[in-house]
């Protein structure tokens, strides 16, 4: 070495393979004899029994998984252990169970800690579990196999259509957490495969139902679990892309007739009977009934969006895009660094976002954005507070009332001369002043007139019981009779 270069510090991390020691390479073998200092993620693996027979010396990192609550942090302090190592070695010696680079968080930490530090990470690979898993499982991952680590299990990154191996499930408190990701998935009583030691003298492989996973017995640092793919239909309703095939299927050249034939014009008043129904479960207070409810919402929205992909226009893909780009663009305060303290600075926030995405387009009127199709009373409520936002707002409720009775005096006066069209213009605005002063007192008119909608309904259909008790229909009691029944059907309908 030429005077005044530095050495770079270096990192032989080594694989112990998935076997015993006859399956290490000479190579291997030779790196893990010569290795002064070596480190051993664990010694809970064959070949570390066996070459410590052979009188090989090494420090493992056992004793971190029980000071760290989470394997995030082992990791973390393992490689940390490992680095300030280097402060005194210039080279040391790493051994990982399997392949290096294969389900080993600790080597790929220090991957990007070498690179940041100019630290030489050399892998002398060893056989990973995957070989000797396929083989003893009989499978081919042509066919798709997803592998994924146990201790940090996600729902939403597992695909059930797919071969699954879920690697590190140590022990059964990580059984339990993994059988209860997967019993979101599929059924309590799927079948899989507890794979141990796999590819040794000491295999093991286990079926049982997922109920049962944490229950067995052999689970180390050497199992596995196998889910087999799904192929019953039914089990893959839960599955997005299911409903997606569903909805082609139903639209394409074999489908329904009723389904190919719409359009996204046909669609509408479906699109709107849908969401009616939805606040109705939610009123009912039904969450099964909100379910459904909620299905129906969602089955427009894929019509619509196969309508648009069989035209080439866009597919179910844009919409979620859409939506999720605005809504991460619209909430700096929860995916940036903005703040917002409460709702009222989120709405503030929400409203100057959409300033800044119209910079640069025509000048919009303040009214703009409101559907024209909107049902009147809603379309009021909503003109009503876009041009309160500029200050165009009474402060007080005495003028409200003012002006209501101003409006109604005006409509008996065209209601005396009998002109029909000036009367619905006058009873339009008398609507509308009302509505005004259902926004001051905070109360949305569209909940408030569908409360006394449903209270109509209830104490209307109290009649109809009880003149079916009586055995009498609306032609044969006076309207009398029929109000004596409404006032006791307002003590139970309030």
């Amino acid at each position: 070495m030429a005077e005044g270069e530095i050495r770079v510090k270096k990192v032989t991390v080594v694989g112990l393979g998935a076997g015993e020691l006859a399956q290490l390479s000479i190579g291997t073998y030779q790196v893990l004899k010569k290795a002064s200092p070596l480190f051993i993620r664990t010694e809970k693996h064959p070949v570390v029994e066996e070459l410590k027979k052979e009188g090989m010396t090494y420090q493992s990192f056992d004793a971190e998984y029980e000071k760290h609550e989470r394997f995030e942090e082992v990791y973390r302090s393992i490689v940390n252990i490992l680095l300030a190592e280097l402060d005194s070695q210039q080279e040391i010696t790493y051994a990982v169970p399997g392949h290096p680079l294969v389900a080993e968080e600790t080597v790929q930490l220090l991957l990007k800690e070498g690179k940041a530090r100019n630290i030489q990470i050399d892998i002398q690979g060893g056989q990973s579990f995957l070989d000797p898993m396929f083989n003893a499982l009989k499978i081919d991952p042509i066919d798709g196999c997803q592998i994924v680590d146990g201790t940090q299990l996600k729902r939403q990154q597992l695909q059930i259509r797919q071969h699954m191996i879920i690697c590190q499930v140590y022990d059964a408190f990580i059984a339990s957490e993994v059988k209860l990701t997967l019993m979101d998935l599929l059924p309590d009583d799927y079948e899989v495969k507890v794979a141990t030691a796999v590819g040794t003298t000491m295999e093991s492989i286990i079926t049982c139902p997922l109920y049962e996973l944490d229950r067995v017995t052999e689970l180390n640092n050497l199992t596995a679990v196998y889910v087999p793919p799904v192929v019953k239909d039914q089990l893959l309703y839960r599955d997005f892309q299911k409903l997606r095939e569903v909805i082609a299927t139903l639209r394409g050249p074999e489908g329904c007739p009723w389904d190919q034939e719409q359009t996204h014009q046909s669609l509408k008043p479906f699109l709107l009977e849908e969401a009616y129904e939805v606040l109705e479960a939610i009123d009912e207070q039904d969450d099964d009934h909100l379910v459904e409810e909620l299905g129906d919402v969602l089955l427009q929205v894929m019509l619509h969006a196969q309508i648009g992909e069989d035209d080439g226009w866009f597919t179910i893909d844009d919409v979620i895009y859409s939506v999720t780009e605005k809504m991460i663009r619209r909430h700096p305060h929860v995916f940036s660094n903005q703040t917002a303290k409460n709702s009222a600075e989120v709405i503030v926030n929400w409203e100057e976002i959409k300033k800044k995405e119209k910079n640069g387009k025509e000048t919009e009127s303040v009214l703009d954005g409101i559907p024209k199709s909107m049902p009147a009373l809603m379309k009021a409520f909503e003109i009503q507070k876009k041009a309160a936002k500029v200050g165009f707002d009474w402060d007080d409720a005495a003028p409200m009332w003012m002006k209501l009775q101003e409006e109604i005096s005006e409509f008996f006066s065209e209601l005396k001369i009998k002109n029909e069209e000036k009367m619905k213009k006058e009873f339009g605005d008398i609507l509308f002043v009302f509505i005004n002063l259902a926004r001051y007192y905070k109360i949305n008119p569209e909940e408030a007139l569908h409360m006394t909608n449903q209270k109509f309904s209830s104490r209307f259909q109290a009649i109809e019981e009880e003149l079916a008790k009586q055995g009498l229909t609306f032609a044969e009691v006076t309207l009398e009779q029929m109000d004596e029944i409404w006032e006791k059907s307002k003590e139970k309908y309030q």
